[in-house]
Formats: C-alpha cells, structure tokens, sequence
C-alpha cells in the first residue's frame, strides 16, 4: 500500500476511534495504545520524507496532534503549515488547535481557544485560558469560531447538549 494510502487509513482509524471512545465503544487504554503506534508510523515517514501532498501533512498532522509529547503538538503545527501552503483548507483549523494544544502542554495561554479541560473540582468543561491578544478576524482566518461561540459551546455542552456534529471539524 502506498503511503499516501496508508496515512489516508490511519487518519480515518484515528477519527474513528475518536467516534468509538465518546460513545463508550473504545476504551482509554486501546485508544493510547492505537495512537502511540500510528504515531510512530507518522513519524518515520515524515523523517523518510514520505509526505508529499497537502492531504498527506494534514492526516500527518491530525495523528500527531493525538500525541503525548509537547513535540509532537509542534510538529503537527508544523505539518499543518505545509499542508495549507500545498491547499489543503482542512488544515487551517488544526494549524489553530494544534498550536493551543502546545502552548497548554507547555503551561501556558492557548491563542485560539480550541482547548478545553475539566474542572477537577466541579468536573464541569471549561475553556482552558486564552490569550486575550489574538483577534476574532484571526481566529476566523484558520476557521475557528469567535470565542464568544467557543464560550457558549462550552455552557452548552455542560447543560449536555452536545454539539459534535458533522459541522464540526475532525480532532
């Protein structure tokens, strides 16, 4: 199988994982194991430098924007970048969200706000901290909402209505 082919099915593995654990169908630990080994995968072929079309970085990318490690969020970043430069528009959010998730790995204010945690204390969702110097223009610019509609989609999913949608971007 190429490796376009093989990213292609990885990526959907991934998404559909994603799918399988919020419905209760996969569990945490099958979950991580899955992702530490399509990360793998993705990681040796961007060092062969296997990746050649923008949909190649993107599902590069969304795997390893799945990882562990504060590196793994920066290149996903990185990749992102490649893609949208290749056309790949799909990238433009995750280009967003991977860049918050390395800043909140790393202790720090997300810019976009596509981060979310959970208040231990109240298990409430809550829209992890947000740099207040990024713009809703910006924010539009990589497709992600004004934070405002980032702030009631958050409220809405605490009073359990759940948003996931077809509308909503892969994460």
């Amino acid at each position: 199988m190429s490796k376009h082919l093989e990213l292609e099915r990885l990526f959907m593995e991934d998404q559909a994982d994603r799918v399988g654990f919020r419905a209760g169908e996969v569990a945490w630990a099958d979950l991580a194991s899955r992702d530490r080994q399509r990360e793998a995968y993705v990681k040796a072929a961007v060092m062969e430098g296997s990746l050649h079309t923008g949909a190649d970085y993107y599902h590069a990318a969304m795997i390893l924007q799945h990882g562990a490690e504060p590196e793994d969020y920066l290149l996903a970043h990185e990749l992102c970048i490649v893609a949208i430069g290749r056309g790949e528009d799909r990238a433009r959010w995750l280009a967003a969200a991977s860049e918050d998730r390395f800043l909140r790995s790393m202790g720090r204010p997300q810019r976009f706000g596509t981060q979310h945690a959970r208040d231990e204390r109240t298990g409430a969702l809550q829209l992890y901290p947000v740099d207040p110097s990024v713009s809703d223009e910006v924010r539009r610019a990589f497709d992600v909402p004004p934070l405002a509609e980032a702030e009631r989609r958050v409220a809405r999913r605490n009073a359990g209505i759940d948003e996931l949608s077809e509308a909503t971007p892969p994460r």
